[in-house]
């Protein structure tokens, strides 16, 4: 996936965990969540706890708004590579 010229990895390691997608460079991590996720808040919690702790943002999207709305996601992820 590529975005702007940004190089985005897909099932990229980080330390034990796996980022969906992970910017590198930009130190930036999509994760995207489905249904599962409603009930292991606390874990995804830790999980980004220790993804910021390497340096990295991490932003989310549930995979409904991904299928139904790409243009805002899109939006998004453009905004989030601005601010950082």
């Amino acid at each position: 996936m590529r975005e702007d010229g940004i190089h985005f990895r897909r099932q990229h390691a980080v330390g034990q965990y796996i980022a969906d997608f992970c910017a590198p460079r930009r130190k930036l991590i999509i994760e995207l969540d489905g249904s599962q996720h409603l009930h292991q808040e606390e874990r995804d919690e830790d999980r980004t706890d220790f993804l910021e702790s390497q340096g990295y943002m991490v932003i989310r999207f549930w995979n409904n708004d991904v299928m139904k709305n790409i243009e805002a996601v899109m939006l998004a992820i453009q905004n989030a590579l601005e601010e950082y």
